[in-house]
């Protein structure tokens, strides 16, 4: 077995963490992530015109009621997420009333935006609750360090919100593990035991990992969706202009019509002039995708989707990769005279 601080920290048996992946729900994948032995995540959601609020609360209830075991939740906190300190309220709400859910609920993962506001409230509200949040360089990396308990370095070969600056796994990983404090998670076109080793090797003490898990059974996106993953190879994504800056998508019609990338500046001095009404009309074509059109809508995914051929079930995927990555490290002795 492997075992690292994050076991421990968190309370599971396999040192893998599922990605977020709002605005689409994942409360069925991440029950079955947390019953394998892992730390699913609840997505922040607000698709379909749903409260954002009410939807993480019966997000949350429903988790807990189809699995034991420790999970998590991820809140967005980009300028434009206005909803996000309503959740976080929510979420300690939840915590103080439920002694189980206090025990369960170990984990707020917060991305694409500033950590500083929500590691306070958190820190001031509810001490006990684990907060990691994302960070694609290591100077983001460095602030995370001073703030939270620990960093999600995301490399640039993942799918959905990127960065700027176009950092890559192996670079970033080996960079923040030298320079920061904190427990480190490697995210990033990760999706099998190699890439755990690896990640333990660059002195990661897990990993977190969204499109492999995508293509799995009890995830609850489109088949549609999960075919598209499967038949695509690592060239097929791209990096184009989304909500919250870069995002890497599969290519299709909508990705191919959205524009590349902008600079920070200019994506900020877009983001002052959106309205509510075209914040919406942007997340309808993430409501297309979630029913199924594939082709009308973002399709989130790193560049592991060419590693991926199969749909198997959540554990098979965990235990596998396990297995896997065991053996490389078992191995790696016959490398030293």
């Amino acid at each position: 077995m492997i075992k690292t601080p994050l076991c421990e920290m968190l309370g599971i048996k396999h040192p893998i963490i599922q990605a977020p992946m709002g605005p689409f729900y994942t409360t069925k994948l991440a029950a079955a992530v947390t019953k394998a032995g892992a730390l699913g995540i609840i997505s922040h959601t607000n698709l379909f015109g749903v409260d954002p609020v009410k939807d993480m609360e019966k997000n949350i209830l429903e988790v807990k009621e189809n699995c034991d075991g420790p999970f998590g939740v991820n809140v967005r906190v980009a300028r434009i997420q206005v909803d996000a300190p309503a959740i976080l309220e929510k979420i300690v709400e939840l915590r103080a009333k439920d002694p189980e859910l206090k025990e369960r609920l170990k984990l707020v993962i917060t991305s694409a935006g500033n950590p500083e506001p929500p590691a306070k409230f958190l820190k001031q509200k509810d001490p006990d609750l684990i907060h990691f949040h994302v960070a694609p360089t290591l100077y983001h990396a460095m602030k995370v360090d001073k703030l939270c308990d620990g960093i999600i370095a995301t490399g640039y070969e993942g799918g959905g919100h990127q960065s700027y600056e176009g950092v890559t796994t192996m670079v970033l990983i080996p960079e923040v593990v030298n320079n920061c404090s904190k427990p480190v998670v490697a995210c990033g076109g990760i999706s099998d035991g190699k890439g755990l080793a690896a990640a333990l090797a660059m002195g990661a003490v897990g990993v977190q990992m969204g499109t492999r898990f995508i293509a799995t059974k009890e995830c609850e996106f489109h088949p549609a969706y999960k075919d598209f993953v499967v038949r695509s190879q690592d060239r097929d994504t791209v990096v184009t202009t989304g909500a919250f800056g870069p995002i890497r998508l599969l290519k299709n019609k909508y990705a191919m019509e959205h524009p590349r990338v902008m600079t920070k500046e200019e994506m900020m001095a877009k983001e002052a002039q959106l309205t509510p009404q075209e914040i919406a009309e942007d997340m309808k074509k993430y409501e297309l995708v979630y029913k199924g059109d594939i082709d009308n809508g973002p399709v989130l995914c790193g560049q592991s989707c060419g590693n991926i051929k199969n749909i198997p079930t959540v554990k098979e995927v965990i235990e596998g990769i396990v297995k896997e990555a065991e053996s490389i490290l078992k191995g790696l002795h016959k490398y030293v005279a």
